[in-house]
């Protein structure tokens, strides 16, 4: 063997994908590949002339960035840390293998797509006002939905800044609980929930179901995470191909 070939594991966690555990659990699964070849345990390569990928995407030494989709369920608080003794999200993902952070916000009682990386340039173009990414909402509301619909899609003012105006579907309503799909790109603090209350509606369940081209995956239950995809990660990112 080239002395400079290392166990494939040993690679993606010096490229700070995950831990070796979890990288271990990819090759079994079958999600990495060496020059289009799928990867066994035990493999090595050598990145100055092999092309190892994780589900599509081109591995990279010291450009690796950890990517993650998380189902975050309500009764956690967003963030890494809390003074107040809160569960977070940084509990949730706490094994993942690198140190990773929330990409925006979803407060204590929402749920739904959460975004952690620690690519700094993703969260930048993610959050910046002037890419306007959209973001996509499930919400269930009581009140009156019909005098509320015009509002909602109208120019509305939080904290006295003008809001772009949102795209409303209305969805079903049941035992006078209706849902509506809210699509905003701006990101201020409850935003969904405060418009909603100036419209007259009181909020009983949010959820974010989707962030610029990336839509929750169905499959992930409450609390559960996983990493993006290279089709995921290329959407996320406005680009057709992810390598």
């Amino acid at each position: 063997m080239d002395a400079v070939e290392e166990r494939l594991q040993k690679l993606i966690s010096a490229c700070g994908l995950a831990s070796r555990r979890t990288a271990e659990e990819w090759i079994t699964a079958g999600r990495v590949t060496v020059n289009g070849v799928q990867a066994a345990l035990g493999g090595r390569a050598d990145l100055s002339r092999d092309r190892v990928e994780v589900d599509g995407v081109p591995l990279r030494m010291g450009e690796g960035h950890t990517y993650l989709m998380l189902h975050k369920p309500r009764g956690y608080v967003t963030t890494l840390s809390d003074e107040k003794g809160r569960r977070t999200v940084g509990d949730l993902v706490s094994g993942c293998g690198a140190r990773v952070w929330p990409v925006g916000r979803l407060d204590l009682d929402s749920e739904g797509l959460l975004i952690l990386t620690d690519d700094g340039a993703l969260t930048h173009r993610l959050l910046h006002p002037s890419h306007q990414v959209e973001k996509e909402y499930l919400v269930w509301v009581t009140g009156n939905v019909e005098k509320a619909l015009p509002i909602l899609s109208s120019p509305m003012e939080l904290d006295g800044e003008p809001l772009a105006p949102a795209r409303v579907r209305r969805g079903r309503t049941t035992g006078g609980v209706s849902q509506l799909s809210v699509t905003i790109h701006q990101g201020k603090n409850r935003q969904v929930r405060r418009m909603c209350a100036q419209a007259g509606l009181t909020v009983l369940r949010l959820k974010r179901v989707r962030e610029g081209g990336l839509s929750l995956d169905r499959t992930l239950r409450p609390g559960q995470w996983r990493p993006l995809t290279g089709e995921e990660l290329a959407a996320l990112e406005g680009r057709e191909e992810a390598r």
